[in-house]
C-alpha cells in the first residue's frame, strides 16, 4: 500500500476470486465455470466483431438489451447490460445504498456484498443464516434497508420460493429489494416475472454460468423502467461503453442458440443430481443445491484436508475459512468424466484420512 492510497480505501479487504493456477493442469471444479465451450454461434458472431475493434461499442446494446428482453418477457426499458452481473449489483449499491439507507444479505453469501458496501461506504447488516443453512424470510421483513439475496445462494447452493421472495418485497415497499439469480437455470424459478408487479425488484443474472461466457464479463439486470432509470445514470457516470463489441455480438450469438443452452443446464443438473447421491453413499453431507455446484462436507475429515487433498490430485475444489463452513467444500459441477475422477479422488482421500 502507497502513502498515497485513500484513508477511505485503507482498511478495504478485496473480493478473493477462485483459484486460476498455472502451474499444473487440474480439473477446474472451483470456480463455478461452464465445463462446456461457448455456442458455436456465440463464437463465430465475437470473431466476426472483430473486424470493427476501431468503433466504440453501442453505449445502448441496443440489439442485445431487445434480446434480452424478449427472453425475459419484459420491455426494453426494463433491462440493463452490464460488464457481468457483479457490475450491475455494485451499481445497485451506488444507487439505492448511501450513509443513511444501508444494505442487507446474509452473513453467508456472495462474498462481494461486503466488499461492495465497504467500498460505496454503505453500513450493512449480515443476517445469519438458520442452521440448515436456509435464510429465514422473517428476519427481512420490514427492515427498511437495500437487501441483497443470492437465488439460489451461494456457496450452499439454497433457494427461496417465489412466495417467500414476494412476502420480502411486500414487507419492503419503500426499500430495493436485489435478487442475484446468477445460478437460476440449474433449478430455481426466476422471479423476473415480479417485477411487472414490484416496482422495487431488481434482478441480476449472468451469462457466465448457464451460457458458458465467463470469460467475456456480460450480465444485466431487470426491474422497473425507473429503477433502470437510476442505474443507467451510474452507469453513464463512471463507463458509458461498459461492454465491448465482441461480447456484445458473442451475447447476442448465445441467445441466437437457446436449445444449446437449455441442453447444457440439463446435463449439469444430472451430473449434479447423480454426483450428490454418490458422495451421500459415502458419507457426505450435502446441501439441496438448485446451482451449478454442490456444498458437502464429511464427518471425519476438515474440508480444508479435503481440498489440499484433492489440488495435490490435479483436482481443484473451493475452501473457505468462515468458521460456521469450514469443514465444507464447494464443487463446480462439471462433465460426467470429471465427476467420475473427482469421486474416484475423493475416495483415496477418505482411505488416506482413516
Amino acid at each position: 500500500m502507497s502513502r498515497f492510497f485513500s484513508d477511505k480505501y485503507k482498511k478495504l479487504v478485496p473480493y478473493t476470486p477462485g483459484e486460476q493456477p498455472k502451474d499444473t493442469q487440474y480439473i477446474k471444479l472451483n470456480t463455478n465455470e461452464s465445463p462446456f465451450p461457448p455456442s458455436e454461434k456465440a463464437i463465430i458472431a465475437a470473431l466476426e466483431e472483430t473486424h470493427n475493434l476501431q468503433l466504440y461499442p453501442d453505449p445502448e446494446c441496443r440489439k442485445l438489451t431487445e434480446k434480452v428482453a424478449e427472453l425475459c418477457g419484459v420491455e426494453y426499458e426494463n433491462v440493463l447490460m452490464t460488464n457481468g452481473s457483479d457490475e450491475i449489483l455494485n451499481f445497485a449499491f451506488m444507487a439505492f445504498c448511501d450513509s443513511k439507507n444501508g444494505a442487507a444479505f446474509p452473513d453467508i453469501s456472495y462474498g462481494f456484498y461486503s466488499v461492495f458496501a465497504e467500498l460505496n461506504n454503505v453500513p450493512y447488516t449480515e443476517i445469519p443464516l438458520k442452521d440448515d443453512f436456509s435464510i429465514d424470510i422473517n428476519d427481512y421483513k420490514g427492515i427498511n434497508k437495500t437487501i441483497f439475496i443470492a437465488n439460489p445462494n451461494a456457496p450452499t447452493g439454497m433457494t427461496l420460493s417465489l412466495e417467500q421472495i414476494e412476502e420480502i418485497l411486500k414487507t419492503n415497499p419503500d426499500r430495493v429489494v436485489v435478487i442475484d439469480e446468477a445460478y437460476v437455470d440449474f433449478g430455481a424459478e426466476s422471479c423476473i416475472p415480479l417485477t411487472k408487479k414490484y416496482d422495487n425488484l431488481l434482478v441480476c443474472q449472468t451469462f457466465s454460468k448457464s451460457r458458458s461466457m465467463a470469460g467475456a464479463r456480460l450480465g444485466f439486470g431487470v426491474g422497473s423502467a425507473d429503477l433502470i432509470a437510476d442505474l443507467n445514470t451510474v452507469k453513464y457516470s463512471t463507463n458509458p461503453y461498459n461492454i465491448n463489441r465482441m461480447t456484445m455480438a458473442a451475447g447476442i450469438g448465445v441467445l441466437n442458440d437457446e436449445a444449446y443452452t437449455r441442453e447444457n443446464c440439463a446435463e449439469i443438473a444430472r451430473n449434479r443430481e447423480y454426483t450428490t447421491k454418490k458422495l451421500n453413499e459415502i458419507g457426505f453431507i450435502t446441501t439441496d443445491s438448485k446451482s451449478n455446484f454442490i456444498f458437502a462436507k464429511h464427518p471425519d475429515v476438515d474440508g480444508k484436508v479435503i481440498y489440499e487433498s484433492l489440488k495435490k490430485k490435479g483436482i481443484l475444489v473451493r475452501h473457505f475459512s468462515k468458521p460456521r463452513i469450514s469443514d465444507y467444500v464447494r464443487i463446480t459441477v462439471g462433465t460426467s468424466e470429471q465427476m467420475t475422477a473427482l469421486l474416484f479422488a475423493l475416495k483415496k482421500v477418505l482411505e488416506e484420512n482413516k
